[in-house]
């Protein structure tokens, strides 16, 4: 916890240069986890990882444009990086 409010704490004073580079870093690693999820193939369970990834990747952008608060950025910017990268590992070790 005490990691999360210090990440959190730096977000939020430098809130205008982080959210640019955390849409940059959320898009870069949901479209690469976008890639190797279709690299395994096109059936439903594919398909619904797919938009998985879509979803919280473009929620993130969403929250950045609408300027919500940070504290709501910067937890839906947590839940990107996290299910972009989880489901990027696992499609990555199921594909080698």
């Amino acid at each position: 916890m005490r990691i999360y409010n210090a990440l959190y704490k730096d977000f939020e004073e430098l809130y205008v240069g982080y959210s640019a580079v955390a849409i940059i870093l959320s898009s870069c690693l949901g479209s690469a986890a976008a890639m190797v999820i279709l690299m395994n193939g096109h059936d439903l369970t594919q398909m619904f990882q797919l938009f998985l990834v879509v979803a919280v990747a473009l929620t993130y952008n969403a929250t950045v444009l609408a300027q919500m608060k940070p504290k709501f950025v910067f937890n839906t910017l947590i839940v990107s990086l996290l299910v972009s990268s989880i489901l990027l590992l696992i499609n990555v070790a199921m594909r080698y």
